[in-house]
């Protein structure tokens, strides 16, 4: 029976691949525009539908309806076109394969993503470096659905319950990121936080915001686990 629900960000939580993301965001941006990228709006732990349209607004683009489903067509193409780049130009974080492998063998849990990147990025990410053996996608949240962060996981919780039965709630579901803006989702969205400092947010602004659990990565397996056990009362 799955009861726990555990949901990975994804980039600087178990990936960095900044270089190749900058590159396809660039691609993308002249596919759309006919335009040189000159200024990528910052991720900061926000969706490719938010720095899309950003991105957009400071290069000088009036940004109409149609612009956000052909940035992100074209994001998902030129991505796709740079994968065999992941692992020469990026990397897993240390203890990221170990510490997935380990969660998943706990009783009763479905692992998958709570990310801002868009679907099919997200799977190539994470299949690059191995790390999607363990991962139900099918009812992860992404950077294409125009939610809060929040919200996006609470249709992941949904999408749970619809593909395994049960209730998944702040008892049962855990998110596990590396940016204040997880916290903030895993605190409104209704789940227990564990942050890794790992990313652009420290130990300390993840405490101050409220996390769970702060780790300073994922290399120890087996506290990961802990964390994950304590929090869904098992």
């Amino acid at each position: 029976m799955i009861n726990r629900l555990v949901l990975w960000n994804v980039d600087l939580t178990l990936v960095d691949v900044t270089i190749v993301t900058r590159d396809a965001y660039a691609d993308a941006f002249r596919m759309v525009t006919g335009r040189p990228l000159v200024k990528l709006a910052p991720a900061m732990g926000r969706p490719d539908s938010e720095i899309v349209f950003e991105t957009l607004a400071v290069n000088g683009i009036a940004v109409e309806d149609y612009h956000l489903p052909k940035f992100l067509d074209a994001l998902a193409v030129c991505f796709a076109d740079k994968r065999k780049r992941l692992t020469s130009d990026g990397r897993a974080m240390p203890g990221a394969k170990d510490a997935l492998k380990a969660v998943s063998r706990l009783g009763g849990v479905v692992q998958s993503v709570l990310t801002g990147t868009i679907r099919s990025n997200a799977v190539h990410k994470l299949k690059a470096f191995g790390l999607d053996k363990t991962m139900d996608f099918e009812v992860g949240g992404y950077g294409e659905e125009v939610y809060p962060k929040a919200t996006l996981l609470q249709v992941a919780q949904g999408r749970a319950k619809a593909r395994y039965g049960g209730a998944f709630t702040s008892a049962n579901t855990v998110l596990i990121g590396d940016s204040t803006r997880d916290v903030q989702a895993a605190r409104i969205g209704g789940a227990a936080m564990i942050a890794i400092a790992s990313g652009r947010s420290t130990a300390a602004e993840l405490r101050e915001e409220g996390a769970d659990i702060v780790l300073p990565d994922l290399a120890n397996a087996s506290e990961v686990v802990a964390a994950v056990a304590r929090l869904t009362g098992r």
